[in-house]
């Protein structure tokens, strides 16, 4: 090649890549302008404005006396601005060193010298937003960094800029934490369970914006957006009940070391539930509220509470009377190819309806329902429908578990299904829906739907108040549900639950011993058979005020019977909540009858007596002109009759159904002497009355 032709040849190889460079350079120019100039476009306005979003403040969470049950709590991390418009090279040299001194003093886990390096460093990199240390600190130590050298300067001028964030606390502790929830982290601050998440959209509230635009230079605000805070729910809850249960509950299940436990107490007219408790075993011996709310979630078999529900479809549907009989044989009976047993060795013989209900007998109850509904068992599941058993509760709190309720047809149903379900198994309830079902029979008979919150709030002011919702106004006949309730009070005064009964008040309900299912493996696990031990009622049985669940999941110790296990459990929560709602229990009773214009009927006694209970609840009745003698008394429609009651000192008076106090005060006063037998109201006397008085005779009165 000569030396013409190098020349060509360079000159060429030089022109083709300028060329192509000039074509990249043209196509990157194209390609900026017309592909890429919505992106470079919004990179602009955020150099030439700047956006701020302010938190908005949850609201609280408070139980129904106003006390804080769940608040945030502000903490705060502290950032820099290290290239503030007022954050000059000589005043930021001039302070960086008395800054990472105090900053060292202040965090204590690195030096001064580590603080300055960090500082310098990011204000060479150019930084606008650094982390200063990443621990939160509270608002009184927020209050000392402010004073720190150049922070004092201030946003503008010194860069200092604190982060807020608000942390949930629950000042009484554990106490009901499922029941009023959780949130998620704090990049997503919604509720993740229980009233949290319920009531998130009322308690979050609307975040503010602060946005700032650049302007020769300088950052100057242009609009601001300020944030709403979040509203204040106030809960049924009452942490001082709660309390009660909840300490009540922990320690039966430490002593019969189970695996879980439920208990949750409601207003019967309303159905506010005054506490709720799900306790967890975590541990050998150390109990966790905060695991599963099975007050709501766990849906399983009920057994021997679910017997009301058969009880009464028999009733309304006229099948049986209490007195009838029934025959429960030696204790076992066979159902096709199945048999079923009665928990009491040897068995109870032949019992009659009423005592087959109070004394929870497995083979009466199913009897009863197989014999007279085994050609039409789809009338019984009917009447269960009817009384809305099949469906949820749909309680604000997320989670509830579906109620299961055969129905004739199902692939599942069998021939043994009937009888089975007539005494909890083959149907799934959670006790909260069993609570809720017992609440009707205490209510007269009026479903209500269980509800968690009264109003919202916000800065004291009541916005919105939640009535009480009705299910269903009435699950069965009146007559029936007189039958029932009487059938309750039985359990606890005659039946089953008799360990359970107190002189000062009544209580209503029903026990429960349930065997757990294991899926496949039917009701014996690796670990043998385990129960549910429930007790379900209300009280005062007379007057419902309360009504109250407590199941305990796999009780130990080969104790697992409800009355012993839940039962006491039940008993120590009615006390004390009775105790405690003493005075309202009295006053909303006697209040409401008077304003009915209702009066109780009243035992004789002397006027004296009488007078001051008279005149203490305001009832119109009293004559003083009898003098200070002893009346009898008739009920009329607005006032209580006294009538004379002239009783000869030469013979033995009637006492039957006077108080001890009074029997004792007459006989005596004729000279005889009282033995006394039993606690309540006189039943009888071994002295007829009428018979001539010996003095210093021995009768004996006999008390239940």
């Amino acid at each position: 090649m000569s030396i013409k032709q190098k020349i060509l040849f360079r000159l060429s190889a030089i022109y083709f890549v300028f060329g192509a460079l000039v074509l990249w350079i043209l196509f990157e120019v194209f390609s900026l302008k017309v592909f890429e100039a919505s992106h470079w476009e919004e990179k602009a306005r955020t150099l030439e404005s700047s956006s701020i979003v302010i938190e908005a403040n949850r609201g609280n969470i408070l139980d129904q006396n106003g006390r804080k049950i769940s608040l945030s709590v502000p903490s705060y991390r502290i950032y820099m601005d290290l290239h503030a418009h007022g954050l000059t090279s000589a005043l930021f040299n001039a302070k960086v060193d008395s800054l990472a001194l105090c900053l060292s003093r202040f965090f204590g886990d690195k030096s001064a010298s580590a603080f300055k390096n960090d500082l310098v460093q990011a204000r060479r990199n150019g930084s606008r937003y650094f982390l200063v240390h990443p621990r939160k600190i509270s608002y009184l130590e927020l209050q000392e960094v402010k004073e720190f050298p150049i922070f004092r300067q201030g946003k503008n001028t010194g860069g200092f800029i604190p982060r807020q964030y608000d942390e949930r606390r629950h000042p009484f502790g554990s106490l009901a934490s499922r029941t009023i929830g959780k949130l998620y982290g704090e990049k997503n601050k919604g509720g993740m369970v229980g009233l949290e998440r319920a009531y998130d959209n009322v308690l979050k509230g609307t975040n503010g914006l602060s946005t700032w635009k650049r302007i020769a230079g300088s950052w100057i605000p242009e609009e601001d957006i300020p944030p709403r805070d979040g509203k204040d729910i106030i809960t049924t809850l009452d942490i001082g009940l709660q309390d009660v249960a909840e300490q009540s509950l922990r320690n039966q299940l430490e002593m019969h070391d189970a695996e879980h436990g439920v208990a949750i107490l409601m207003e019967v007219e309303t159905g506010a539930v005054k506490a709720m408790v799900n306790l967890y075993r975590s541990q050998p011996g150390i109990y966790i509220e905060d695991h599963f709310n099975y007050a709501i979630g766990e849906a399983v078999e009920p057994g021997s509470t679910f017997k009301l529900a058969s009880m009464i479809a028999a009733l309304e549907d006229g099948v049986v009377r209490l007195t009838d009989s029934v025959d429960t044989g030696n204790g076992a009976y066979a159902f096709y190819d199945r048999m079923m047993r009665d928990s009491h060795h040897g068995g109870f013989g032949k019992l009659t309806v009423r005592e087959s209900f109070e004394k929870s007998s497995n083979i009466g109850i199913s009897r009863i329902i197989f014999e007279n509904y085994r050609n039409n068992p789809q009338r019984f599941v009917d009447r269960l429908y009817a009384m809305g058993l099949n469906e949820p509760l749909g309680v604000e709190i997320k989670g509830e578990g579906n109620p299961v309720i055969k129905y004739p047809g199902d692939k599942s149903w069998s021939g043994v299904t009937l009888p089975w379900m007539s005494i909890g198994y083959e149907v799934k309830q959670t006790p909260l829906q069993t609570l809720a079902f017992y609440n009707a029979v205490a209510n007269n008979g009026k479903l209500v739907r269980p509800k968690f919150v009264e109003a919202i709030s916000q800065h004291g002011e009541v916005l919105r108040e939640f009535d009480t919702e009705v299910l269903n106004p009435a699950i069965c006949s009146v007559a029936t549900l007189e039958k029932v309730q009487d059938l309750l009070e039985g359990v606890v005064e005659r039946g089953t639950a008799t360990n359970i009964r107190n002189e000062t008040y009544k209580i209503a309900g029903k026990t429960g011993t349930a065997q757990i299912a294991k899926g496949a493996s039917g009701y014996k696990g690796e670990g043998g058979v385990e129960y549910v031990a429930s007790f379900v009622g209300y009280f005062p049985a007379d007057r419902p005020m309360y009504s109250c669940i407590v199941a305990v999941n796999s009780p130990s110790n080969n104790v697992y019977y409800g009355n012993v296990v839940a039962g006491r459990v039940f008993r120590e929560i009615a006390d004390r909540v009775y105790a405690l709602s003493y005075n309202k229990l009295e006053e909303n009773y006697y209040t409401k009858k008077v304003e009915e214009g209702l009066y109780p009927w009243s035992k004789g006694g002397t006027v004296q007596d009488l007078s001051v209970i008279f005149e203490e609840m305001n009832f119109p009745g009293i004559n003083k002109e009898l003098g200070d003698g002893w009346v009898s008394t008739r009920a009329k429609e607005h006032t209580v009759e006294w009538v004379p009651k002239n009783i000869p000192l030469s013979v033995v008076p009637l006492v039957k159904g006077m108080g001890a106090k009074d029997a004792v005060a007459l006989l005596e006063n004729r000279g005889l002497k009282v033995a006394i037998s039993g606690f309540g109201k006189v039943v009888n006397q071994s002295i007829p009355d009428g018979h001539p008085v010996k003095r210093g005779e021995t009768i004996t009165i006999y008390l239940e």
